[in-house]
């Protein structure tokens, strides 16, 4: 009776040990060796490393303003009779432009005319007098006494007729004053005061502006660093430095100049030093008061190794680039002179020639294989390339 059971026993060991081999084939034995696949090729961008001169420049925001701006003023109380000239018009040194009623300065410039008329005859009695005097003086006809108080007289009529003068000259000033003339030539500006209007002296908004525009100025502010090179460059600005304005907007040249005038100070509240740069602008293309980006040429750097400034990556032992051999690419450090304009001078590591990646860094090892982004594209073949190039139309070479 007791075979039974074990022999019951026995069989379901067995069955469970088959069906554990039998899973454990399923799960292991079933798979295929796995192979090394190859590492896939990586779509990047590259261009190769150039060699020129490379101009190291200082850029700043500046504003234009008029080489010379001068606001006109009455400088004599009195009716405005007329502004003869256009606004907007281009005027010449010396150019009329504002009449005021003259008439109550001619008539008190006749007045002192008159004055000095008289008082000067009185001056030529008196020394005809004094001339009698001093010959009767010398034949002991009068006295002494008499002789010097004629003098006396002659000295003091010599005074009031040095003070009419003095009257005669200040209002003759105020009859010039009121014809006003331009002081520069210049652009006149929009006319502030109408003619009829009653002008003043103490009058702060003016009748019009004058702007000299052909020359202009830009202003602008350098760093104190930059400062000192631009004045070591210029041998502390007695040389002028070359100085171009391009727009903000387009960043299209405007014109070029010259630096000549710096500061006499740093603006310790910005750390910075406030530079005056001299445009000819016989185009216009610089109005007072427009913003524009300045640059200036601190110095060329002769025969300078340069890439995009997009190729150069930041690792913890510094700068590198990936660098492409065989269709393979390696990691190169490299130093870094200079970063300007989306173009890196290369110190050292790398020479001109040289393939170098400036997109796809990111899916890069070293000794990844690579090809050229666009090359053998997606459907490849004909169809392939005629998609890639359809889709890069309008785009920069990437050398």
């Amino acid at each position: 009776m007791a075979t039974a059971p074990k022999r019951f026993r026995w069989g379901f060991l067995v069955v469970g040990a088959l069906l554990v081999g039998m899973i454990v084939w399923l799960v292991y034995g079933n798979k295929k060796p796995a192979r090394n696949n190859p590492s896939p090729t990586v779509a990047v961008t590259t261009t190769k490393a150039s060699m020129r001169d490379f101009p190291v420049v200082v850029t700043a925001l500046g504003a234009a303003q008029a080489w010379q701006g001068v606001t006109i003023r009455a400088q004599v109380n009195g009716r405005l009779l007329s502004v003869p000239v256009q606004e907007g018009a281009q005027v010449r040194k010396g150019q009329l432009l504002a009449e005021i009623d003259p008439a109550p300065y001619k008539a008190a410039l006749m007045q002192a005319q008159g004055a000095e008329r008289r008082d000067e005859a009185s001056l030529e009695q008196a020394k005809i007098d004094l001339q009698r005097y001093q010959t009767l003086l010398a034949q002991n006809s009068i006295a002494k006494q008499q002789a010097d108080t004629q003098g006396a007289l002659v000295k003091q009529l010599e005074g009031t007729v040095m003070v009419d003068k003095g009257q005669v000259a200040a209002a003759q000033v105020n009859v010039n004053y009121t014809r006003i003339v331009s002081p520069v030539d210049g652009r006149v500006g929009v006319r502030l005061v109408d003619p009829g209007n009653i002008v003043s002296t103490s009058d702060t908004q003016g009748i019009i502006i004058v702007n000299e525009v052909s020359p202009i100025a830009v202003t602008f502010t350098v760093p104190q660093g930059d400062f000192q090179r631009l004045a070591n460059l210029s041998n502390g600005f007695s040389k002028p430095l070359v100085t171009q304005a391009l727009s903000q907007e387009t960043n299209q040249p405007l014109g070029t100049g010259t630096l000549n005038v710096a500061d006499n100070h740093v603006d310790q509240s910005t750390g910075t030093v406030q530079m005056k740069a001299k445009f000819p602008n016989g185009d216009r293309k610089l109005w007072p008061g427009q913003f524009v980006n300045v640059r200036l040429t601190v110095q060329t750097l002769q025969n300078a190794v340069t890439v995009p400034a997009t190729a150069v990556n930041q690792g913890p032992n510094g700068p590198f680039v990936f660098v492409v051999d065989d269709s393979k690419a390696r990691i190169q450090p490299v130093k870094v002179a200079t970063t300007q304009d989306f173009t890196a001078v290369i110190q050292d590591g790398i020479k001109a020639g040289d393939t170098v990646v400036t997109d796809g860094q990111l899916s890069l090892r070293p000794g990844s294989k690579v090809r050229e982004r666009g090359a053998g594209g997606a459907a490849g073949g004909r169809e392939g390339k005629g998609k890639g190039q359809g889709q890069g139309k309008g785009k920069p070479p990437a050398s």
